[in-house]
């Protein structure tokens, strides 16, 4: 979904017409951002057949089903940060999506470094709590932590953030 958002603009030679519009920075970013964010809520609303037809069929625990959708959608929503990033970065989308699934992987694994040794290293800590992995899994199991709510809300500001700085830098080049 975001390997294209904003190299390709480039590339096309749109991006120059976008940054001439009355338009702030970040608003273009944010725009881009909110119809990924769409999209993947589209995706989402097409899976709820299978809780629905759950329901009919049988009686199952709400709470669990709901909370993995929310992890879901905040998973993707930090992924999209992620991947716009990376697409702000490099004119090519090749480079864009690789790019971005290499920071996805890195955080999604970043937690097998924090096991290797002897597994109390000061900084095994901080690197389990960097990983996507742990987070998705409490919400996966029906779990709703604060932490977790405030984690993916985080990294996606933080890549978001990220992107305007990178598209404020390329508009004086």
């Amino acid at each position: 979904l975001t390997m294209r958002l904003i190299s390709e603009e480039r590339k096309l030679g749109t991006w120059e017409l976008l940054l001439t519009a009355p338009v702030k920075d970040y608003e273009i970013v944010i725009g881009k951002f909110f119809s990924c964010l769409i999209v993947l809520l589209v995706m989402l609303m097409l899976t709820l057949y299978f809780p629905f037809l759950l329901m009919v069929l049988g009686d199952p625990d709400t709470g669990p089903m709901i909370i993995s959708y929310l992890g879901l959608l905040l998973l993707g929503s930090s992924s999209i940060a992620i991947g716009i990033f990376a697409s702000s970065l490099t004119p090519n989308q090749i480079v864009s999506a690789v790019l971005a699934t290499a920071t996805l992987l890195l955080l999604w694994l970043s937690n097998v470094t924090s096991t290797l040794g002897d597994g109390d290293l000061p900084w095994a800590s901080l690197v389990r709590f960097l990983a996507i992995s742990e987070h998705v899994r409490d919400m996966a199991y029906g779990v709703l932590d604060s932490r977790d709510i405030v984690y993916f809300i985080s990294i996606t500001a933080f890549f978001l953030f990220l992107t305007v700085r990178a598209v404020e830098t390329r508009r004086w080049k």
